[in-house]
């Protein structure tokens, strides 16, 4: 099995930024795919960014200004960096991974249990 630990979260101020990491753990081949997803209140969970291992980086279009993933070293990280945060973004990130051959519509082979980001206004 895999795990994922996903850190960087907190409490910060509108337009502060945050830089979260998920590592990834275990036995498997490689992650072809990992991503950030986000709940916010209100709304169910929604993708952030995709990045794919020898591919482009899917973002979600509220992300596309404000929201950076990259792959912090090698296929087993993947780093959201978040600028200009504001109350809106404030909910628990959730790290996944896909760990075989994928397209955007299949479900992540696993998850991370999140951390919460809270901006206040």
């Amino acid at each position: 099995q895999v795990q994922l630990e996903e850190s960087g979260g907190g409490m910060v101020q509108a337009g502060d930024s945050l830089k979260l990491s998920c590592v990834m753990s275990g036995r498997t081949d490689k992650s072809y795919a990992m991503g950030w997803f986000r709940q916010v209140s209100g709304k169910e969970r929604e993708y952030v960014a995709i990045d794919w291992i020898d591919s482009d980086t899917l973002y979600a279009d509220f992300a596309k200004s404000r929201f950076y993933a990259s792959r912090d070293n090698g296929e087993n990280s993947l780093v959201l960096q978040i600028k200009t945060l504001t109350p809106e973004d404030t909910g628990v990130y959730y790290c996944a991974v896909w760990t075989t051959r994928m397209v955007i519509t299949d479900k992540p082979s696993y998850w991370g249990r999140g951390t919460q980001v809270t901006v206040s206004s």
